[in-house]
């Protein structure tokens, strides 16, 4: 599933992505982490992974195929 960041706060590491669909879905610190990204901007584009129970476990950039 993919999305834009509509917020990112740097000192908590955590923010709200906004959905293709217009849902906003927050993210926590442990889900950019796991990322190995090192910053994330308004309005970048991003791909996230969930878990079985439908938590962000991560936050990555997507790829092009």
């Amino acid at each position: 599933m993919q999305g834009t960041v509509a917020t990112y706060d740097a000192s908590t590491r955590s923010g709200v992505l906004l959905l293709d669909d217009g849902t906003e879905l927050p993210f926590p610190a442990r889900a950019f982490d796991a990322s190995g990204l090192r910053l994330l901007r308004l309005g970048q584009r991003v791909r996230i992974e969930r878990d079985a129970a439908g938590e962000i476990v991560r936050v990555t950039l997507p790829t092009m195929s």
